[in-house]
C-alpha cells in the first residue's frame, strides 16, 4: 500500500526543466545587462525617431492626418492579390475594415505609440511592456508587407523580452521594478513594513 501511494505521488509530482547556465546569465544576471542596453538604446532610438517625425509631419498627425497612413494601407492592399501575396487576405481585410475607414485616429495611435516606447526604450522603464508594444508594432508593418528594419526591431523586441528583469538595469528599471515587483510577486511599496526592533507597546514603556 505504501509503495502504491508512493509511485502515485512520484506520477503527480511536477517536473521542471531548468534554463541553461548561458541562459540564466544572459537574461536573468545584471551583469551582462550593460548587453541589453546597447540593444534597448537602438531600438529605442529607432522607434523614437520614427515617432517624432511622424508627430511633425501634417500628413500624420496634422491638419492632413491620416493622408500618410492611407497610402501606406493602399499600397498594402496592392501587395494582397496576388495568387502568393505579401499580405495575407485576413490581414487585408482588416486593414481595409479598420484602419482605413479610421485613418485619422489612427494615424495618432501609430505616431504616439512609435514615439512613446521609444521614450521607454531609451529610459529603460517598463521595459518589457515597451518591447511588447514595439515588437506588436513591427509585427503589423510586416504584416503589411514592409520590411525596412523591421525583421532587426523584431528580434531586438524579443530578446528585450526574455531579459525583461535585467534589461531595465541600466535604467528606471533598476529601482522601478523592486519597488512595484509584479502582479505575481509585489514590490517594496505594497509590502507591510515588518518590526524587526521593539514593539510599539515595548517603546512606550520605555
Amino acid at each position: 500500500m505504501a509503495t502504491r501511494e508512493k509511485a502515485t505521488t512520484a506520477s503527480r509530482r511536477v517536473v521542471r526543466i531548468e534554463d541553461s547556465p548561458i541562459g540564466r546569465a544572459l537574461f536573468g544576471d545584471v551583469r551582462w545587462a550593460w548587453i541589453w542596453l546597447i540593444l534597448r538604446l537602438y531600438a529605442g532610438y529607432e522607434w523614437f525617431t520614427a515617432g517624432w517625425e511622424k508627430l511633425h509631419n501634417p500628413a500624420w498627425t496634422g491638419v492632413h492626418a491620416g493622408t500618410a497612413l492611407t497610402g501606406f494601407v493602399q499600397s498594402a492592399l496592392t501587395k494582397a492579390s496576388s495568387a502568393h501575396p505579401d499580405v495575407e487576405n485576413w490581414y487585408a481585410t482588416f486593414l481595409r475594415n479598420v484602419i482605413l475607414t479610421h485613418a485619422g485616429t489612427w494615424s495618432y495611435v501609430v505616431s504616439w505609440g512609435e514615439l512613446l516606447v521609444g521614450v521607454a526604450l531609451v529610459l529603460g522603464i517598463f521595459t518589457g511592456i515597451a518591447a511588447f508594444f514595439g515588437s506588436f508594432m513591427n509585427m503589423n508593418y510586416l504584416l503589411a508587407g514592409t520590411v525596412s528594419t523591421n525583421p532587426i526591431l523584431l528580434i531586438v523586441a524579443i530578446l528585450l523580452l526574455l531579459a525583461w528583469r535585467t534589461a531595465g538595469w541600466w535604467g528606471v528599471d533598476h529601482w522601478l521594478l523592486p519597488a512595484l515587483g509584479t502582479p505575481w510577486s509585489p514590490g517594496l511599496i505594497f509590502n507591510e513594513p515588518t518590526e524587526t526592533g521593539p514593539t510599539a507597546r515595548e517603546r512606550g514603556r520605555a
